[in-house]
Parts: structure tokens; C-alpha cells; sequence
């Protein structure tokens, strides 16, 4: 099961990285996975994520405080708009953009009704 969770942990934290430069992949969900699956499987890979000088901070607000950053929510917030505009542009049926607006639009109020870190 060790082998599992350190998988798991590895696959989350390149996803995460990969976000990082990706507009529309979100990072810190997937740090958040890696740092659920390093602390099953390797206590140094989980240190060193959480002392990471960039993906550390935000896993260390969210485990805090449950807290987003301003910054993070209003890119967030964008990547998300972006996502329906690029689903509307390339001619999703209405009846699926409609179900796709109302699920980004619980994502985004949950996001945003976080408190800030």
C-alpha cells in the first residue's frame, strides 16, 4: 500500500507542476494530493514538499486555515471563466455549457468564501 501512496504522491506532484505553467490545470489541489499521499508513504518527500520555498506555502495555508490566497483565487476564477468561454467558442451544446456554468459557479463560491491567507 506504501508503494501505492508514494505513486500517488508523485503522480499529484508532477500534475501540480505541470499546473504551474498550464493556465487551465489547477496546482494546488494536486499539491494537496501529493502531500495526502507523501504522508502514507515517505515522511522525507512529505517534509520536503511542505518546507518547498514555492509549493509548500500553499499547502501550509490550506492545512492551517483552510485559507486560498487572493492571488490564487482570482487565477482560479480566470482559468474557470476561460474554461466556459473556450466551451462556448467551440460549440458545446447549450444544455452541457449550462450544467458546466453552474458547477464552475459552485467551485467558484466555494473558492471564494475561503478566507484568505
Amino acid at each position: 500500500m506504501q508503494v501505492f501512496w508514494l505513486a500517488f504522491g508523485l503522480i499529484a506532484l508532477a500534475l501540480g507542476v505541470v499546473g504551474i505553467v498550464t493556465p487551465l490545470l489547477p496546482t494546488v489541489p494536486f499539491l494537496l494530493l501529493a502531500a495526502l499521499g507523501f504522508s502514507r508513504s515517505s515522511e522525507r518527500l512529505h517534509r520536503w514538499l511542505l518546507g518547498h520555498p514555492v509549493l509548500g506555502q500553499p499547502i501550509a495555508d490550506w492545512q492551517s486555515s483552510g485559507a486560498i490566497r487572493r492571488r490564487a483565487k482570482w487565477l482560479a476564477s480566470g482559468s474557470m471563466l476561460g474554461v466556459l468561454i473556450l466551451s462556448v467558442a467551440f460549440g458545446l451544446r447549450p444544455g452541457l455549457v449550462v450544467v458546466q456554468a453552474v458547477a464552475l459557479c459552485v467551485i467558484a463560491l466555494f473558492i471564494w468564501t475561503r478566507p484568505e491567507a
